[in-house]
């Protein structure tokens, strides 16, 4: 019975080898895609899952409150002091784990003293001594309860082993790691398995939190600082809404005096501490994973890939349809006598949906095939490491095996229909012609069109605003400009080096600023509130070096002695918060100190174009100090230089690493994810638009063989094949413009909402929509026009010979 069904099947699809070829390939690309997109949003999805007690691990976060009730911001920082407490106070909550990042120098135990030690920086996190039992990080060898109990000693992964004693044999071994005591031995007493990639922590190194000798001395009982993250381990059982009320109420008891002291910058309803499920770390626009947490990710794209997806399938599946009912006539006479003989239509509807099996069967098989070869590409453009293995899951294949089933009904069941409807009569007389206007295969096509052309201005409003962030100027000028960051590079040292430096002449300047930005509260003169500000730590030739232009008053100068202690320059949002028309001579209370204001900066964006301008202060002794070295170099020195300036660093600081990079790479790396997620929608959009070609294409098919006699007919009385090509590419034509229509106005919709999560974003000119257009529509008429020519110009006689 089968083998009834299946020969004439393969049959018919060796038989039409053009239109075998056109349609599976269409199925299987179609598929592969799909297929590619599946992969990545599993692996998006399925962060944090690998956990035991991932159901009862949530991360404490914090959402910040205006005066008028309206929220303000969030993140995931957390201070040392509400993990104990809420622990303490609230018996729903069974413990907690506090995670800090961490980087610090280390060596081999080992090195002989007559040797250049090999002494590098490794990132490290500070965890709570019950890390390893809360969390599923298996160790290969080593007790997870006892391991991080003691001060001094260090779990590291198998890599890190290898890297490090050339074996995961390392259990009991040290490394020198550097403290503010200098070297200090750390004890191996764990070896972790590899962090998983779909995780939001990934270590190489864990050591436990010494609180009383780090840099978190003095701030154990402080609760308004943000430090590090926290995770509180609930009872199963817990409410967290009622959790997150009972800490509301802790907090604001035990933290009173402190925040009263904080005075108008913080109320007691204006900060509130929350529970983020682990699980939802990953995807989070709120509370992304920050300090230690990693591979934050928006599930906006998720969504569209997803969408992107099923708008793929979709479209392959109309096109099977329009392709089959497409070459129907010449299946007329098959079914007429198939008909006569005694097939019902029951079962001409199974051998046609047998035949849409074979169909998707060999598609899915090509599609597998593609998705390995393209694999390596999918991966480059999404920046992940996936493998064809992640889809031998359980519930994957059970999901595959329903897609395949649902794209062989999808794709088979309206031809079938369709097919089996044939009056026997007319089509064994050759008085068979295909009726209707073919609505439905109108209407789809104009879907499939609909869905590229929006896809392609998508993909053309994402590039533009990769464009315009990558060549926004700045502000300041980052070209050839190379940075040394070193928490070690003390006053002397930076003066030594940057003096040793100038004597270069491939070097044009030199200047430092802090490594990172200090958040504070500043007390502008004439102002009720306080601002809150960047305090930028620089030397005095900070501004020229980078070509900052002053807009008002002066740079920090050599001759006026006190501007070390008692002067700052301030930027333009700052003197615009602070309602200043002459900002020069102002005084701004910061940092228990008043300093006066002796110079405006222009803005300039030193941060991503992602984040809006803030206030800031620039000193030469608030802050953090300056911890980073700016070095302008001349223009293709590179290779003379670079060497000169990591040995000029050695010799001051041997036993620190040496890194540098170039600010101009640094701000293209920025936008990493922006360029991403071009590349996978400018791949969604090329595969839906090629397959939305093959669809058209067995529309024009459908439309030729219908109008076979009309055309012979026009032919005969004189028609052009111009003429003909005309009249028959106009009413697809039609429907691409009807399309792009559709598609302009949900494409300016969705471009602005994604467009306002950028403070600094392109906007959206109807050139861009004109593009899409006239792109969609060139490529459509293309694909149209072949077929049309080809009917257009076929013989007249052979198209009347039944007549």
């Amino acid at each position: 019975m089968y083998r009834n069904y299946l020969l004439p099947a393969l049959r018919h699809l060796f038989r039409n080898k053009a239109y075998s070829i056109i349609n599976i390939a269409g199925l299987s690309l179609g598929l592969a895609a799909v297929l590619l997109i599946l992969l990545f949003v599993k692996d998006e999805v399925s962060y944090d899952q690998f956990h035991a007690k991932k159901a009862t691990i949530y991360r404490l976060v914090r959402r910040f409150y205006n005066p008028d009730g309206s929220p303000s911001a969030g993140d995931g920082y957390s201070a040392l002091i509400p993990g104990p407490r809420f622990a303490a106070n609230i018996p729903e909550i069974k413990g907690f784990v506090r995670i800090a990042n961490n980087y610090q120098d280390i060596r081999k135990s080992n090195d002989r003293p007559s040797q250049q030690p090999d002494i590098h920086s490794q990132q490290m996190l500070r965890v709570d001594s019950n890390f390893l039992t809360v969390f599923s990080f298996p160790l290969l060898a080593g007790d997870p309860r006892t391991a991080l109990s003691q001060p001094h000693t260090i779990v590291i992964t198998e890599d890190m082993a290898r890297r490090e004693f050339g074996t995961t044999d390392a259990l009991g071994k040290t490394l020198a790691v550097k403290t503010t005591e200098g070297f200090q031995p750390y004890a191996v007493t764990g070896i972790a398995k590899n962090c998983p990639a779909n995780s939001s922590i990934k270590f190489e190194a864990l050591t436990p939190i010494d609180i009383a000798n780090s840099n978190y001395a003095g701030w154990e009982n402080i609760w308004l600082g943000g430090l590090l993250n926290t995770f509180l381990i609930l009872d199963p059982g817990a409410d967290p809404h009622r959790v997150e009320t009972q800490m509301q109420r802790v907090f604001e008891t035990e933290a009173r005096t402190e925040i009263a002291a904080a005075g108008k910058a913080i109320n007691p309803h204006g900060l509130r501490h929350l529970l983020q499920p682990l699980t939802a770390t990953h995807l989070s626009k709120d509370y992304p994973p920050i300090d230690g947490l990693v591979d934050a990710s928006n599930p906006v794209f998720s969504y569209i890939l997803s969408g992107i997806a099923g708008f793929i399938l979709l479209i392959a599946c109309i096109n099977f349809v329009n392709l089959t009912v497409a070459r129907s006539v010449r299946r007329a006479k098959e079914i007429g006598i198939r008909k006569v003989i005694g097939s019902s239509r029951g079962q001409l509807i199974i051998r046609f949906l047998g035949e849409s099996a074979v169909f998707c069967l060999i598609a899915f098989s090509l599609a597998i095939a593609l998705v390995q070869i393209l694999l390596p590409l999918f991966n480059q453009l999404s920046g992940k490491a996936l493998a064809l293995s992640y889809l031998l899951d359980t519930r994957l294949m059970i999901e595959y095996f329903a897609l395949f089933l649902l794209t062989t009904f999808a794709a088979g069941f309206y031809p079938a229909l369709v097919l089996s409807g044939y009056n026997p009569v007319k089509t064994l007389y050759g008085r068979f012609t295909l009726s209707g206007r073919g609505s439905l295969q109108r209407g789809l096509v104009t879907l499939q069109f609909t869905l590229a052309s929006f896809l392609i201005i998508a993909t053309g409003i994402i590039a533009a605003q990769f464009n315009y962030l990558v060549h926004l100027p700045l502000g300041y000028d980052d070209r050839n400009l190379v940075i040394v960051n070193n928490w070690e590079l003390d006053p002397a040292k930076f003066q030594t080096i940057a003096a040793t430096l100038r004597q270069s002449p491939n070097v044009l300047g030199v200047s430092g600023r802090n490594l990172g930005w200090d958040n504070e509260g500043a007390a502008a003169e004439g102002q009720p509130q306080s601002i809150n500000t960047t305090i930028e730590t620089i030397d005095a030739g900070y501004p020229n070096l980078l070509s900052i232009p002053l807009v008002a008053g002066r740079n920090f100068s050599p001759g006026f002695p006190t501007d070390s202690t008692q002067s700052v320059l301030v930027n333009e949002t700052f003197a615009r918060q602070s309602g200043w028309h002459e900002p020069i001579g102002r005084t701004i209370h910061v940092y228990d100190k008043d300093v006066r204001v002796i110079g405006v900066v222009k803005d300039h964006y030193f941060q991503p174009l992602n984040v809006k301008i803030k206030a800031q202060i620039f000193s030469l002794t608030m802050g953090r100090g300056v911890r980073s070295m700016f070095i302008k170099i001349r223009p293709g020195s590179e290779a003379a230089v670079l060497p000169f300036i990591e040995k000029t660093f050695k010799a001051q600081m041997p036993l620190s690493p040496y890194y540098y990079s170039f600010k101009d790479q640094d701000n293209r790396q920025q936008y990493a994810a922006e360029a991403k997620w071009k590349q996978m929608l400018t791949f969604g959009a090329l595969v839906t638009i090629f397959i939305s070609c093959i669809g058209l294409f067995g529309l024009s098919v459908f439309a030729a063989e219908k109008r076979t006699k009309e055309i012979g007919i026009r032919k005969v009385l004189g028609a052009s094949v111009a003429g003909l090509v005309a009249s028959l590419s106009t009413d697809f034509l039609k429907l691409v413009v009807l399309a792009l229509l559709i598609a302009m106005p949900l494409a300016w919709l969705a471009a602005g909402q994604w467009l306002n999560d950028y403070p600094y974003r392109v906007s959206l000119s109807p050139w861009l929509f004109a593009a899409a257009a006239l792109l969609v529509t060139g490529i459509a008429a293309i694909t149209i026009a072949a077929q049309a020519i080809r009917a257009a110009m076929a013989n007249p006689v052979d198209s009347l010979r039944n007549e």
